[in-house]
């Protein structure tokens, strides 16, 4: 009997196709309102997986159109008050319950201010989805398991499909149309080799960098939630600083490298790592001869994270159960948290 978190991952790639086919107008309107008026600066804000969601969607406007992005502590509006200038500012939330106070008001004191405020949220009830100014539904359907899968994948579809309206990205565009099928194909790849070096691992470090870093961030709070393992993520350029003296005989490490940039190098850092006698689960696509796991995939090199993903979330669910774990239930855990 398969979890609720397979299922809800495994129906993301219908999830994704559903979110592309709605809501035309509204990002017409928002990328026509924003062409018309260009922001001063841009935040995000997020929590958890969202926020790393939130970390994919600024790398790609950084990378494709130069729009510096900045991640907002909450806590200097819900605790320090801190008087943030807020005109010309565009605040972007992104949340699957949209009920995180710390959250809600950040959102409610920049549009006071003078902001353009845009939640990417699931739940248009939410308190979130009522305080901003413009709402991109998520089309994620009701996650019953506690860790999130399909709302994280949709996140990203949403940010990026929110650069492209923007930017009138048609490349972008286009590569999105076709994510769907990407996804699908990911959900047919074999990972049961990282199941099988994982299933008595008590520590792992996970590698990403570039748009494949925020995908590495999210993998490692997943190994923590459903797995119990300590989970640390680290960019390919930053695990050679201080993370380098925990590397020891029979290390794990699970490196994502994509298509981009950034692959070379963590190709190259895997193949450094085995020969310090890590264990090293490289996931990277077929035309990789190193490679331990295959990755799809898509029309565009910037989506392959969502491909990723998407594989990954398949095996760490697998994972969970081979350890005695229900992946549904983590301990300590609940669906919505609410902090400030």
């Amino acid at each position: 009997m398969n979890s609720l978190m397979h299922e809800e991952a495994r129906s993301a790639p219908a999830r994704v196709r559903e979110q592309l086919a709605a809501d035309v107008a509204r990002y017409a309107a928002l990328g026509a309102a924003l062409r018309a008026q260009a922001p001063s600066a841009v935040v995000t804000i997020a929590r958890g997986s969202s926020d790393h969601a939130a970390s994919y969607l600024a790398y790609l406007l950084m990378a494709r159109h130069g729009r510096l992005v900045t991640s907002l502590p909450m806590s200097l509006v819900t605790l320090h008050r801190a008087p943030i200038a807020a005109e010309g500012l565009l605040a972007i939330a992104l949340s699957q319950s949209g009920r995180s106070p710390d959250l809600v008001e950040p959102m409610g004191s920049f549009r006071a201010g003078g902001a353009r405020t845009v939640a990417l949220v699931n739940d248009l009830e939410s308190p979130l989805a009522s305080v901003a100014e413009h709402v991109l539904p998520l089309h994620a359907g009701a996650e019953r398991s506690v860790a999130a899968t399909k709302s994280y994948i949709c996140a990203l579809a949403a940010g990026a499909r929110f650069v492209a309206s923007w930017y009138q990205d048609a490349a972008l565009e286009e590569g999105l149309a076709s994510l769907p099928e990407a996804l699908e194909q990911a959900c047919t790849l074999d990972w049961s080799a990282a199941q099988e070096a994982l299933v008595g691992a008590e520590r792992i470090m996970v590698i990403g960098r570039g748009m494949g870093l925020a995908i590495a961030q999210e993998a490692a709070l997943k190994f923590k939630e459903t797995c119990s393992i300590q989970a640390e993520a680290f960019s390919g350029a930053e695990v050679k600083h201080g993370p380098m003296a925990l590397v020891h005989e029979g290390y794990p490490m699970l490196i994502f490298a994509p298509r981009g940039p950034a692959q070379a190098g963590l190709i190259a850092l895997a193949e450094e790592m085995r020969g310090r006698g890590a264990r090293v689960l490289l996931a990277a696509p077929a035309d990789v001869p190193q490679r331990t796991l295959t990755l799809a995939t898509t029309a565009l090199d910037d989506l392959d994270p969502l491909a990723a993903v998407q594989s990954f979330y398949l095996m760490v669910e697998s994972l969970a159960r081979a350890r005695g774990h229900d992946p549904d239930r983590p301990p300590h855990l609940n669906k919505v948290t609410k902090t400030l």
